[in-house]
């Protein structure tokens, strides 16, 4: 593909040059986190290119939403280091002959994988993450000298990059830039089937924790899922959500919701429980308390924001299993619980911006961009919306 030279207005400064976007998606979160601004690109005249690999239902995302994409690891990878090896090795291969023919002119993506094959290739390439890198060495070793810019939310660390110039740090998280009312209306036929609109309902959430950086850590257990499920039962209906394979007393709480209906079933919980980061956010940012339980409580700055100061979610750790069990009680028996969440949610737009007309203004003007946000980060400012 060559080069097109093609100057048009953009809203937020003079012009822009018609571009190649590559995206590389690893995971259904990367996906919503970036459909509304590459639908936007593409809506510029810009050409959008995703890249993607197996990953829960993120192939079936992708299709639902007929934007164009390579799946480059259509068999998902085996969770031991060798399999994540040869996975890697696999999808570098792909993407090689991929960027010899589109020729990009940007390489973004939430995965670090990319960054040294971008940096081979001579294409710019921008890692857009939201979890403290302290969490991440590898990452932040190993793949971030390779990036063009990073972009992270205020509330993360960005480590031994923090007050970097290639790192810009914005006033907000991944969920404002799909979740945010500009781009989100929940709609309540799509629960119709799944809740009782008689009773409160809770919504489960169990993760597989078998990434790279999942090494070691815990979540929920079968048996303290029996355990929550009696704490939870006399307030209303459990349904139950899970990557993992379930012991035959808690397969009567499966249910079975569309990838594209998650997020309509989080906005209308009474409660979300699980030992998922992303949903516990997805939850707190749709105004649904929510509950964290895992042994990444404490460590992750945009979880810590969205539980201090706004108090939208709560983590517990693994250690304190009766923390959990008071924490349900607690917000259970609290009067008008949703309208007091979102209340809560309202404070957070209000001091936060449109990451998604960030993200367009951003990749479209680059590397002006990054320069203009070095020079003054309150230009970001621009970006927030007085919605209630």
């Amino acid at each position: 593909m060559v080069e097109r030279m093609d100057v048009r207005r953009s809203h937020h400064t003079k012009y822009y040059k018609i571009m190649n976007y590559l995206f590389y998606l690893a995971h259904p979160a990367h996906f919503h986190l970036f459909k509304n601004t590459m639908r936007i690109l593409k809506e510029h005249g810009h050409s959008v290119l995703v890249t993607s690999k197996t990953k829960d239902v993120l192939t079936k995302l992708l299709q639902e939403s007929n934007i164009e994409f390579i799946n480059i690891a259509e068999e998902e990878r085996k969770d031991s280091r060798l399999g994540i090896l040869t996975s890697f090795i696999k999808r570098t291969c792909a993407h090689w002959k991929i960027v010899r023919q589109f020729k990009p002119h940007l390489f973004i993506s939430t995965s670090a994988e990319f960054a040294p094959f971008a940096k081979l290739m001579g294409v710019k390439s921008i890692g857009v993450f939201e979890d403290d890198l302290e969490i991440f060495p590898v990452y932040s070793k190993v793949f971030v000298p390779f990036l063009a810019h990073q972009l992270c939310p205020e509330s993360c660390s960005a480590a031994q990059w923090n007050n970097h110039p290639k790192t810009i740090k914005y006033k907000g998280n991944h969920e404002l830039a799909y979740l945010h009312p500009n781009y989100f209306t929940p709609n309540p036929e799509k629960v119709a089937s799944v809740f009782d609109k008689n009773k409160l309902n809770f919504f489960l959430r169990f993760a597989k924790l078998t990434a790279w950086h999942d090494e070691n850590k815990k979540g929920i257990s079968d048996q303290l899922a029996l355990s929550v499920i009696e704490r939870l039962k006399p307030y209303g209906k459990i349904h139950i959500s899970s990557e993992r394979e379930l012991s035959p007393a808690l397969e009567p709480y499966r249910v079975q919701v569309k990838a594209s209906d998650i997020l309509d079933v989080l906005y209308y919980a009474d409660l979300y429980l699980g030992d998922s980061q992303t949903m516990t956010a997805e939850a707190a940012v749709l105004g649904t308390p929510s509950i964290r339980f895992n042994d990444f409580v404490g460590k992750l700055g945009y979880l810590e924001e969205l539980e201090s100061p706004y108090e939208l979610t709560y983590g517990i750790s693994t250690t304190q299993p009766e923390k959990l069990l008071q924490k349900i009680n607690e917000i259970v028996e609290t009067p008008d619980l949703k309208s007091k969440w979102q209340k809560k949610r309202a404070l957070l737009l209000k001091e936060t911006i449109d990451p998604t007309k960030f993200f367009v203004w951003f990749f479209e003007n680059y590397p002006s961009s990054a320069i203009e946000l070095n020079k003054n980060p309150s230009f970001q400012e621009r970006f927030k919306d007085n919605v209630s």
